[in-house]
């Protein structure tokens, strides 16, 4: 079967002639940090307000709120990332400005964890408060920088979309070991561990991409404006805004259940022992599977790959609605079937982003403006998974450590059939503007 029309016909005119495909070393050598990323992606989304919840008893209410501010505040930083990453690429600074974020993300990661042992949130709110938003938005700083910067260099790696999907593919399947490991880090040796296992992953990776292939020569204007309409360029894009309202819904859909992962398995299953094998088994069967959507991308598409994952999540959660406190294999079902939804995830956005930027003809010129905005989505989706998600279950009678009986409980709601319903309407646009005929992305061109 041939390409479906997600493959951008201009996409080919805007490659490099002589590209070549890079060999698998090559490629782990540049996606190696992803699996160090994955330590502050996973932690912060998932692990930290547990964390604080039930270890240190810092307020449900009080975290969301919190989260939401400061995820709101670093995403606005992101559009001037984005830009910046564009001149550094083009002066040839994208392994140097990737040390340098590296270093702001992990000072703020390692204050993170030391802060509730060392300050108390009781014994001083408002200092408290303030230190917890500076360790925060420092490392959301570099950690925003150091994707941006590392996302934008791979999509100059490749020469049609199941290049840029294998590219992807490696990028994100190290960032999948990295979470497994990250899940499983806190179970063996709590904050400590986890901090530590990330510094050593960090300086591993660093070490690895230093010798990856550079990002293709660059070609952003030197006299490129920061005022914040020349940031928005991307959005000119018709075909890039069509993919970025697919990606936001199926982004919050695929948000809110990650922020109450482990409140679900605890106080719905009451299987709070079994947290990190179900982490584990997730994050697993997405990697495991990766390689089988790489070849259903060379036979169906981008696209096409990416609904199939929709119905798969959508089919997982409304599974995972029906289950009763002590459905623990139940929920083993549940775990593998979302598990292999998350592979097209996080593999084929990228990729269609990447042909979408070519089409547009700002191939190795706009890499950094693009993922930057793409960023900003992904962290306003986090914020409102978290912002909104957490104070809704306070507001409706949801209280952690409780255990939810019941047919529809608040947090059955709010954790399987809220993003069910969002993932159809992601799945409904993608069809729309992706999959079907000449009414998707050829009904955007230039």
């Amino acid at each position: 079967m041939n390409a479906p029309p997600a493959v951008l016909p201009a996409a080919a005119a805007a490659l490099t002639p002589s590209a070549a495909p890079l060999h698998a070393l090559a490629l782990l050598r540049y996606g190696a940090p992803s699996l160090a990323f994955a330590f502050v992606a996973l932690p912060l989304y998932v692990y930290l307000p547990e964390h604080y919840a039930t270890r240190y008893a810092v307020p449900l209410g009080y975290l969301g709120a919190v989260l939401l501010l400061t995820r709101f505040a670093d995403a606005l930083f992101d559009p001037w990332l984005g830009r910046l990453a564009d001149h550094l690429l083009r002066r040839g600074w994208a392994k140097p400005a990737l040390l340098a974020a590296c270093a702001l993300m992990f000072a703020g990661f390692a204050a993170l964890f030391a802060l509730p042992a060392l300050l108390p949130f009781a014994a001083g709110e408002w200092r408290f408060t303030l230190l917890f938003i500076a360790a925060l938005l420092l490392t959301y700083l570099g950690f925003s920088a150091a994707s941006i910067v590392h996302q934008a260099w791979g999509a100059t790696l490749g020469t049609d979309e199941t290049q840029l999907a294998r590219t992807v593919a490696w990028r994100e399947g190290l960032g999948l070991a990295g979470v497994l490991l990250a899940a499983l880090t806190p179970q063996l040796g709590g904050a400590s561990a986890l901090v530590g296992v990330f510094a050593f992953a960090l300086i591993v990776g660093l070490v690895l991409v230093w010798r990856a292939p550079d990002p293709a020569p660059h070609r952003a204007a030197a006299t490129t404006s920061l005022h914040w309409r020349t940031l928005l360029e991307p959005l000119h894009n018709q075909r890039f805004v069509a993919l970025l309202a697919v990606f936001v819904t199926s982004g919050i859909a695929a948000a809110i259940p990650a922020t109450l992962v482990l409140f679900f398995i605890r106080d719905r299953l009451d299987a709070a022992a079994l947290s990190g094998a179900y982490l584990f088994a997730y994050f697993a069967a997405a990697g495991l599977l990766v390689p089988i959507w790489l070849r259903a991308v060379r036979r169906w598409g981008a696209a096409r790959c990416w609904l199939l994952g929709m119905g798969l999540a959508v089919a997982a959660f409304v599974w995972a609605a029906l289950l009763q406190p002590g459905d623990r294999w139940g929920y083993a079902l549940v775990v593998v079937l979302s598990g292999a939804a998350l592979g097209p995830d996080l593999v084929m956005p990228p990729a269609l982003l990447a042909g979408v930027i070519r089409a547009g003809g700002h191939g190795n010129r706009l890499e950094g403006s693009y993922f930057g905005v793409w960023n900003f989505a992904t962290k306003l989706n986090l914020a409102l998974a978290a912002g909104l998600a957490l104070p809704l279950l306070a507001l409706f009678g949801y209280r952690p450590g409780t255990l939810e009986t019941g047919v529809l409980p608040p947090l059955v709601v709010a954790y399987c059939l809220l993003p069910s319903l969002l993932k159809l309407v992601s799945a409904g646009l993608l069809w729309q503007f992706f999959v079907r005929g000449r009414s998707g992305p050829a009904a955007f061109a230039s």
